[in-house]
């Protein structure tokens, strides 16, 4: 069993300011609305590259079925809950206590086998077949000692999904100065210096022990909303497994 690094990667200031917005964090009409939107095309890359690494039935309604899954800046749980609904059992560990709580509590009435936890994702232990972060990695003090620290909460013959934003003029003007500037995304989240570029990722990923299996972007459109596509400019997502 992995023993915890200890690992020191978190942002007191993004901390807080995601903090601040837990309570909304549910309501697909607040200041997570972003996030919901994205969520159903973020989810189904997961489901597809769970299903390809380990050959499971596309059309099982509990795929994940005994296997443990990590979900690393789990915010309230929205990547969470789905991960149980798929069979998993999940940890969802956040920067912000009060994301935590509401996690818990939205949790609480569906008895779903997830267990939440506040604080560094290295001093947590054990190992997991299943770990995902997602639009986290921007936001910690220290990424390679973040994506250093989800490796070694990765299992012999698990899989990791990582998204994040890519530092292109494509994504300031979205996420930046659209998103933030008209009110779509609460001003303040992204910081585009710290936005990590496909190729960095890779760096980081090779330099933990990782190697990258698929990568996808994330595309949006006003007629399909956010899409999967091989157009990295904005957003994208990668599949990691142990290199």
């Amino acid at each position: 069993m992995a023993k915890a690094s200890g690992a020191r990667t978190i942002d007191p200031a993004e901390a807080e300011h995601f903090g601040a917005l837990a309570a909304q964090w549910w309501d697909p009409k607040g200041s997570s609305a972003m996030l919901h939107r994205l969520n159903p095309v973020r989810l189904r890359f997961i489901r597809e590259q769970c299903d390809a690494h380990w050959q499971l039935d596309p059309k099982a309604r509990t795929p994940l079925a005994g296997k443990a899954a990590l979900d690393a800046g789990c915010g309230a749980g929205l990547v969470c809950e789905p991960l149980a609904r798929l069979g998993a059992r999940v940890t969802g560990i956040d920067a912000a206590p009060e994301n935590i709580a509401a996690a818990q509590a939205h949790a609480a009435p569906q008895s779903l086998n997830i267990t939440y936890l506040a604080g560094e994702v290295g001093a947590l232990a054990g190992q997991f077949d299943l770990v995902t972060s997602l639009e986290v990695i921007e936001h910690v003090s220290d990424p390679a000692a973040f994506l250093g620290a989800l490796a070694e909460r990765l299992a012999p013959g698990g899989l990791m999904i990582i998204s994040t934003p890519n530092r292109t003029p494509a994504s300031r003007l979205a996420m930046i100065t659209l998103g933030e500037g008209l009110g779509k995304i609460p001003k303040g989240t992204h910081h585009w210096d710290q936005f990590i570029t496909p190729d960095e990722l890779t760096a980081l990923a090779h330099d933990a022990g990782l190697m990258p299996v698929a990568t996808s972007g994330l595309s949006y459109s006003p007629m399909r909303g956010f899409t999967l596509s091989d157009d990295l400019k904005l957003n994208y997502l990668v599949a990691l497994v142990r290199g």
